[in-house]
């Protein structure tokens, strides 16, 4: 229940037994409670302090002093008109009863009106239907209506506020067990604007309760939405941290391989005389090193961002991606060749070098050195078998450049270019598609993979390209 501001006054209706008096009677407890500081039974509740709690409820008739129930009720009416004030809380129960219903009505109107001009909190129950439709057409004044369903002719014991109640009182009677021949007899005895005030309201009420089955599913409807979105929520960040560890783990293969050949660079003029003749030259190569490494970086961010680079083996730089076993390569750890002794999973071989074995990762390879196995060619002419070959070498580059070609474009020019090499001889050839956003590489990538007259597909280290292009060996 909530009076405030200018609505004052509460006017509920509904059937017998569905709780109207009880309502009354628990709205001046709770007052007298609160204002006594004793705790209110209530979820939230904010009450003022009246001056006077003023009741008319119950029988009040007396033979002794020749009161009958209704000149009871009109005395003590006339009582709490004179008292009350706009700071007290008056309850009056079954306004305007115990006499002519028409001018119980009247009287009962009349009554409401005035506490609602005094400016009291009034509560106000009541069967007149006058008093229904004065709490709809005048301003400060609210319905209510107590619960009843119909199905099993019992009271629901639910307030709601805003909406008049049916009296319903030929059902409580049939549920109270009254002769059925007299309750026939009282629904024929009904006007039909009655019954149609009736019906309307039981429509009204049903299609409450619909409304509230509804909010309700709604409610718990937002309720799993708001988990949903919590548990998506959850999922991105997973998928954000993944990308990040995905990330981190390709930023430091590019630093190691940074550091490889920048190792290298520096035995090349460990040379006290030949640093000496050879600075210039190492000050240009480290910085030629330094902007391929930044160039190879960024472009590793930006496809790794953009996601170009998604489901490509080969994105990853200075990757050597075709390693067998008996396969000569060469360490970036310790700078010596080794030979794989022993693949132990798609990313971890074991190595030996010289009396020396040691587990290494993938892109500690700086490079294949020799292959366990000669190609075709050479293996048919070590069983004596003559073969030769066609050689262009001379009219046939080993190095084609697609940089600024569209995909269609560019997979046309590579594909006539290594059927060109391929009947030339040409063992190794070189693509050169350039970073941008990892999309000409990753396209021309793919088509090469799936080439018949191609081995394998690798990117080669910074100082020959790194991401910008891309190495193809062919069946030779």
């Amino acid at each position: 229940i909530e009076l405030e501001g200018e609505r004052r006054e509460l006017v509920i209706t509904g059937p017998n037994t569905g709780g109207k008096t009880v309502t009354l009677k628990t709205v001046g407890l709770l007052a007298l409670m609160a204002q006594s500081g004793i705790p209110v039974p209530a979820d939230r509740a904010e009450m003022p302090i009246f001056d006077a709690v003023l009741a008319d409820i119950g029988d009040y008739q007396s033979i002794e002093q020749n009161l009958s129930t209704f000149s009871a009720h009109v005395t003590n009416i006339d009582f709490l008109s004179r008292t009350a004030t706009a700071r007290s809380l008056v309850l009056l129960d079954e306004l305007g009863s115990a006499t002519d219903p028409e001018e119980g009505a009247a009287l009962a109107v009349a009554i409401a009106d005035h506490f609602r001009r005094i400016g009291c909190i009034a509560i106000i129950s009541t069967h007149h239907t006058s008093l229904k439709v004065y709490g709809v057409n005048t301003p400060g004044v609210v319905n209510a209506a107590v619960g009843f369903d119909e199905a099993t002719l019992q009271p629901t014991y639910e307030l709601r506020v805003g909406v008049p109640g049916a009296s319903a009182g030929i059902n409580i009677a049939q549920r109270l067990g009254l002769n059925a021949e007299i309750i026939a007899s009282a629904r024929s005895r009904i006007g039909s604007q009655t019954q149609d005030i009736a019906r309307f309201l039981d429509r009204l009420h049903a299609q409450l309760g619909e409304a509230e089955a509804e909010r309700v599913r709604l409610q718990s409807r937002e309720q799993e939405l708001e988990r949903e979105k919590s548990r998506l929520a959850v999922e991105g960040r997973k998928e954000q941290q993944a990308k990040i560890r995905e990330m981190e783990k390709k930023l430091e293969s590019l630093f190691r391989d940074f550091e490889y050949h920048a190792r290298e660079t520096v035995n090349a003029i460990q040379d006290r005389a030949a640093a000496q003749k050879l600075s210039k030259d190492a000050e240009r190569r480290i910085a030629k090193m330094r902007r391929e490494f930044r160039e190879q970086f960024d472009s590793a961010v930006v496809a790794h961002s953009t996601g170009a680079d998604r489901d490509d083996p080969n994105a990853q730089p200075a990757l050597v991606k075709h390693v067998s076993q008996g396969d000569t390569v060469k360490l970036k750890s310790v700078g010596r060749p080794g030979v794989i002794t022993r693949r132990i999973d798609d990313q971890h071989f074991e190595v030996e070098i010289g009396a020396m074995k040691m587990k290494i990762a993938r892109d500690d390879i700086a490079a294949v050195i020799a292959r366990a196995a000669d190609s075709p060619v050479n293996a048919a002419r070590a069983r004596g078998i003559s073969v030769s070959l066609e050689r262009e070498e001379a009219n046939v580059p080993s190095e084609i450049n697609v940089i600024g070609r569209t995909v269609d474009e560019a997979t046309t020019e590579v594909e006539k270019f290594v059927d060109r090499a391929f009947l030339a001889g040409l063992a190794r050839v070189r693509v050169v598609h350039g970073s941008g956003m990892g999309i000409l590489r990753k396209a021309l990538r793919q088509y090469l993979q799936r080439h018949p007259h191609v081995v394998s597909v690798s990117e080669p280290p910074q100082n020959e390209g790194g991401g910008g292009a891309t190495v193809v060996e062919l069946r030779v």
